[in-house]
């Protein structure tokens, strides 16, 4: 173990929150949160224009899913990043960088998924591209327009930051039905 991974996992001992049984202390936090302000972010034009302009295009088979889902993988973090830079670009990724960065730390991440669960915006790449079989989608757009997703709090490995996700279900402002779903990573350290 190295250095920083011991001091990381000290550091996490030491928390009254970094175990998942004590996720539960911070969720009305997280929800009240939901309610008072991710859901005008998820709500943001250009992420709506994304979700709907992707669901448009139409619905991959699982195969298709699972080889882009390989693609962006092993895309992270390479030079060559076509299919990564096709969803960190744009109005809506632009407007989900903002977001993040007008949080002054307390979000750490923001990514937007399609009816199948794949990224449509990202603020920063996700280590996949395929959200469709995890909670985070599945909690929320399988469950409905009003849903919201709270996730254990956790060590992030790459920010070495312990937060919690907040996913939330995003609506189709015409009918009112979900078209995909939002991932807040929420910095539970300047959880209010």
């Amino acid at each position: 173990m190295t250095r920083h991974a011991v001091a990381a996992a000290a550091f996490a001992a030491a928390l009254p929150f970094a175990s998942p049984a004590a996720a539960n202390e911070f969720a009305p936090a997280l929800e009240a949160l939901a309610v008072d302000r991710l859901h005008v972010i998820a709500a943001d034009p250009a992420v709506v224009a994304a979700i709907l302009e992707r669901n448009a295009a139409g619905t991959p088979s699982q195969d298709e899913i699972e080889a882009l889902d390989a693609e962006w993988r092993a895309q992270v973090g390479s030079g060559d990043a076509p299919l990564v830079a096709s969803v960190s670009g744009g109005p809506a990724a632009d407007a989900l960088v903002a977001a993040r960065d007008a949080s002054q730390g307390l979000l750490t991440e923001i990514f937007a998924m399609d009816a199948v669960g794949l990224n449509v915006a990202v603020s920063d790449p996700t280590s996949d591209y395929w959200q469709g079989d995890e909670a985070k989608w599945q909690q929320t757009f399988g469950v409905g327009p009003d849903a919201i997703h709270i996730s254990d709090v956790e060590l992030d490995e790459s920010t070495q930051i312990f937060q919690a996700q907040v996913s939330l279900a995003i609506a189709d402002p015409q009918g009112g039905e979900p078209i995909g779903a939002i991932t807040f990573g929420v910095n539970i350290e300047m959880l209010e």
